[in-house]
């Protein structure tokens, strides 16, 4: 296994355990991660400072489960991970199926970069909040 493959590994377990400061750890100081969407996760989340709120605001608003571990790809500096998840966002109740791919760089030891390839219409209809509840 390349040590790419092991710091993506590490990146996923810490995520996982809701361990903050291992994903700080392991990740660049100017990381960037890229989510695709319009639903409550979207958009660019830079630095350490952006990682941080992105796991707090992930763990307020969704609950996810990953049935089947994901599989590792690495060529060079890049790792795609290949899973699948299901979900629900709390504030509407809504669950969802995502199936997913990361691709993300790692150099000189540490992620830099992740960009979800994720099923963005999923997502934003387990966010939508129903207008009419009582229809």
């Amino acid at each position: 296994m390349s040590t790419q493959v092991q710091i993506v590994k590490d990146f996923f377990a810490a995520m996982g355990r809701g361990d903050k400061q291992g994903l700080l750890a392991i990740s660049a100081e100017d990381i960037e991660w890229i989510i695709p969407g319009e639903w409550p996760l979207a958009g660019t989340h830079r630095r350490h400072a952006g990682l941080a709120d992105l796991l707090q605001k992930a763990s307020e608003t969704m609950e996810t489960s990953y049935p089947e571990p994901p599989e590792f790809v690495a060529q060079g500096d890049r790792v795609l991970v290949v899973g699948f998840a299901t979900g629900r966002v709390k504030a509407t109740n809504r669950t969802f199926e995502d199936n997913w791919v990361f691709a993300i760089t790692v150099r000189n030891g540490k992620v830099t970069n992740i960009r979800e390839y994720i099923d963005t219409l999923a997502l934003a209809r387990a966010s939508e909040m129903d207008a009419n509840p009582g229809r």
